[in-house]
């Protein structure tokens, strides 16, 4: 008779689904979302995810801290060695992917930006990382080896910053990943102000078309390159955000397709990839639409689950890369099957 191997400790790793389930992790999970005054069913989106993630997820409200002390906690006080659960998806880093390449990935500092030039960096490439926070891209770059990273601190609506950019590529662009972006208010058309109209075309629609702008000739030159511009469930539907997020995501679908067409005949490929819910805290307006929020309620709640910025990457890289060679105008819904809902 086969003894069954002991049950796993829970660690950092664990999903949230396998401390709420667990007789010594769910009474601990519970009584901090009591505190937070988060309702249980509140975590049905992000179940599937480890607890650590919660920590992007939570925009700075929960802390690593608070993280290592429920792990010491359910396990009596000792730090269990960190190991991915067996059925938990792990990012395979595909060596030399990128060698020779030099990509340029904007919202870099955080989020899918950030795990997209990380992956790219580590697959080989040389990544020109743009965000508007210094202070948080910086850092980023210095835990690379020298040279692997160039940050450039910048706005992709600024002409001037986009072109302190494309300097930075000393003259190779191989790909382009438009990443950055921001949310809206949630607001109806009727309620949308043109402060949120203005700034959110811009960063999500207008900083992306102004760099492809400007990387395009260098590709053309080269007869070869790959942009992939991060669209969302917005672009697919118009039930997940407001007014100004859902135009402004079509927008980039719409750029997508034409710049694909375009460009095919130039050895370019320009593709997009529509995520639906990611673990990346990016932070919402202090004040949201009423009116709005209560219409997107049910349908944002049709989730299927939270995928991670490291999910996402793998989708991007691998349309930005030689793997994606015959794909050419796409949008890949990378949202766990939302869009088929």
């Amino acid at each position: 008779m086969s003894i069954p191997p002991p049950p796993r400790p829970l660690t950092a790793h664990s999903t949230i689904d396998a401390w709420l389930t667990d007789p010594k992790g769910s009474p601990l999970i519970k009584a901090l979302l009591d505190r937070a005054g988060v309702p249980q069913e509140m975590l049905a989106p992000v179940r599937t995810l480890p607890l650590q993630q919660l920590v992007a997820v939570s925009q700075g409200q929960l802390p690593q801290a608070v993280v290592d002390d429920l792990v010491l906690q359910v396990n009596d006080g000792v730090m269990p060695a960190e190991e991915s659960e067996p059925d938990q998806w792990t990012e395979r880093v595909t060596a030399g992917r990128f060698d020779r390449k030099t990509v340029i990935v904007t919202g870099a500092a955080a989020g899918i930006g950030r795990a997209t030039a990380s992956r790219i960096t580590r697959e080989g490439g040389r990544v020109i990382a743009v965000d508007v926070s210094a202070e948080r891209l910086e850092p980023f770059a210095a835990s690379f080896p020298d040279g692997a990273i160039t940050a450039v601190a910048g706005d992709i609506t600024c002409q001037d910053d986009i072109d302190r950019m494309v300097d930075a590529a000393d003259g190779r662009i191989d790909a382009l990943a438009n990443v950055a972006g921001v949310n809206d208010d949630f607001s109806p058309v009727h309620e949308t102000s043109d402060e949120v109209w203005d700034r959110v075309i811009g960063i999500n629609l207008t900083g992306g078309f102004k760099l492809s702008r400007a990387v395009l000739p260098i590709m053309i030159a080269a007869g070869t390159g790959s942009i992939v511009n991060v669209a969302s469930e917005a672009a697919l539907r118009g039930n997940s955000s407001g007014t100004a997020y859902t135009v402004s995501k079509h927008g980039v679908v719409g750029l997508t397709r034409s710049a694909a067409f375009m460009y095919g005949p130039h050895g370019i490929r320009v593709n997009a990839v529509a995520p639906g819910g990611v673990a990346t805290g990016i932070p919402m307006p202090a004040q949201v639409s009423q009116a709005g929020s209560a219409r997107l309620a049910p349908f944002q709640q049709a989730i299927p689950g939270l995928a991670t910025a490291e999910q996402l990457a793998a989708s991007i890289t691998f349309l930005l890369s030689d793997d994606g060679i015959n794909i050419n105008g796409a949008v890949l819904p990378s949202d766990g099957g939302w869009s088929v809902q």
